[in-house]
């Protein structure tokens, strides 16, 4: 009726929709937060603090594929939906800057760890809200979002907030548990009513994701020398880095991406339990790897800049040498499953790189910390360049 206030409504979207500019905002969160990540990890090399680093990644992952997903159902730059993504933006914001105390809160300010965990359920309850009023006539997907209340948000919740109270192992082991149960419970609830418009929205949106890791293995170089002399060895660690980022880049969006897009598009009833597997799960390897490798570049760069405190010679030392070469490894072996998952054939070539890249840790303690970064830039770009040809996509048909 004319002089009342229009309703703000949730705008669905189509098979043509694409990336919008409110989601590429949403991202620049994420940039700090995968940063603040590697600062945990570089703060404390001990393998207990890499695992704790790793569930805090996993549970940041989680709160960007919610969004993720409901994006590719309801425009994110028009109507309610935009105020909802200004809210998680600011709750995001919080959980990533609470991230470098998470496992060592401090006697002052906030209990680091309870306002963490209580951002974090802000963010999941406002996912499964905006889901449950972008289809009031939806009784499948409807259903889905009360089991995924119960199972999938609930219980992990409480054990994060159990968690909260206590500190060391039992902290991390706690909230290890919440991302078992929390990513396990989403084949408890299976795929019906979740829904996948736009499959080049989908795939964009993951491929945006992982360009910004690797952005993030850019500027661990900055990390690493910052305060100190610019020479020779950091510019050919800075040339060796970006090396790898590319060689990266390129077995993703020349091999892993362009198949994953065509399946995910070609696909009918198989298409949200494929985007699950893809996307949502399989995906995370590869952010978690660039993680790892960008924390080896940051010590090398940190190293090879620092030669007052180190000799060129020096090699990498303990879980931070195996985080350059695993890191990538890792990478990889979650390129490599992806394409199995999308194909059915196993990709031979990046199965053997992924496990030699990651048993390759063992030689990084051996040899100069520069050498190894050179060596793994080298070997990675070689793989990137000739892997195409001698792996033709054949992809598997689509169930109907």
């Amino acid at each position: 009726m004319p002089g009342e206030r229009a309703r703000p409504r949730l705008t669905a979207t189509t098979d043509e929709h694409r990336v919008t500019p409110a989601e590429l905002f949403f991202d620049l969160v994420f940039v700090f937060a995968i940063t603040q990540v590697t600062a945990l990890m570089a703060e404390n090399t001990s393998a207990l603090r890499m695992l704790g680093a790793v569930v805090v990644l996993a549970l940041l992952w989680w709160c960007w594929c919610c969004f993720a997903w409901l994006g590719n159902v309801v425009r994110a730059d028009t109507g309610a939906l935009l105020g909802v993504l200004v809210s998680v933006m600011a709750a995001v914001l919080v959980v990533t800057l609470a991230v470098p105390q998470v496992y060592s809160d401090h006697d002052t300010g906030f209990p680091v760890p309870l306002v963490f965990v209580l951002c974090y359920g802000a963010v999941r309850v406002l996912h499964l809200v905006a889901y449950w009023l972008s289809a009031p006539g939806d009784a499948e997907l409807r259903a889905t979002i009360r089991r995924a209340a119960l199972l999938s948000v609930s219980p992990p919740f409480v054990l994060l907030l159990v968690g909260a109270a206590l500190d060391g192992a039992a902290q991390i082991i706690l909230w290890l548990a919440a991302v078992l149960v929390d990513y396990g419970a989403i084949y408890v609830i299976g795929a019906s009513g979740w829904r996948v418009t736009s499959p080049a929205h989908f795939a964009e949106r993951h491929g945006l994701i992982v360009i910004i890791a690797l952005g993030e293995s850019l500027m661990a170089i900055g990390a690493g020398v910052a305060g100190l002399p610019l020479n020779a060895p950091v510019l050919v660690t800075a040339a060796a880095a970006l090396l790898l980022a590319v060689a990266l880049w390129r077995v993703y969006f020349r091999r892993v991406a362009e198949a994953a897009e065509h399946r995910l598009t070609e696909a009918r009833e198989e298409r949200t339990g494929f985007a699950r597997d893809v996307y949502t799960f399989l995906h995370l390897p590869l952010v978690a790897g660039i993680v790892l490798a960008a924390l080896g570049i940051k010590k090398v760069a940190h190293q090879v800049a620092d030669d007052s405190h180190y000799e060129l010679s020096e090699p990498l030392h303990g879980i931070v040498a195996w985080s350059l070469t695993g890191g990538v490894g890792l990478f990889l072996l979650g390129a490599c499953a992806i394409l199995w998952r999308t194909t059915g054939r196993r990709p031979t070539t990046l199965l053997v790189s992924g496990v030699a890249s990651v048993a390759a840790g063992g030689l990084v303690v051996l040899l100069p910390a520069l050498v190894s970064l050179v060596l793994l830039s080298a070997g990675t770009a070689t793989l990137a360049l000739t892997y195409r040809q001698r792996n033709p996509v054949v992809l598997a048909p689509a169930e109907s």
